[in-house]
């Protein structure tokens, strides 16, 4: 944004707070996530260990998920709720920026890749709930857990494959 007036933007925040709509959505949107987090690791726990829920800044909160398949190769999974698409999506990232960049080059053209450039944050981003309803949050929190295992179990097929062409990179074992 160019000249911001923050003073202007700041009465505008100011008064949505006292409105109290935000602050009750978001408190409600990061509890769901939390509730989510605690299923994935009560129904998921074998598969998966979850990470502590991160609140973002009003622009994802999410929490990571990783097994040993995945720590080896230095990736992991993001279950994310991001707030200006308020969907929520499955991500997987690298523990650093250089893991991210090299998968990201061997699933170009598959697809998880059809962008020409990387997102910012992770290698590849899948949509698990385009428009959720947060009012029957018991099917929602399902269909999510669901549609995760579907996509993950997915992703993990192709990054076999790549294992199976002896794609993967040298560093990631």
């Amino acid at each position: 944004m160019k000249n911001i007036d923050l003073n202007t933007l700041l009465l505008i925040y100011k008064e949505q707070l006292e409105k109290g709509d935000i602050k009750i959505a978001y408190t409600e949107l990061v509890k769901h996530v939390q509730n989510l987090k605690t299923i994935f690791s009560k129904d998921l726990g074998q598969e998966f260990s979850c990470g502590n829920v991160f609140q973002g800044y009003m622009d994802y909160t999410y929490f990571y998920l990783s097994n040993d398949y995945l720590n080896n190769k230095k990736l992991k999974l993001g279950l994310v709720l991001n707030h200006k698409d308020m969907r929520f999506e499955i991500w997987l990232l690298g523990q650093t920026k250089d893991i991210q960049e090299k998968y990201w080059n061997l699933l170009k053209g598959s697809k998880w890749v059809k962008k020409t450039e990387m997102p910012q944050y992770s290698i590849i981003e899948a949509v698990l709930a385009d428009s959720p309803d947060f009012n029957d949050l018991n099917s929602l929190s399902e269909s999510i857990k669901n549609k995760f295992l579907l996509t993950s179990g997915e992703i993990f097929t192709s990054l076999t494959l790549l294992d199976q062409e002896n794609r993967t990179p040298n560093n990631d074992k």
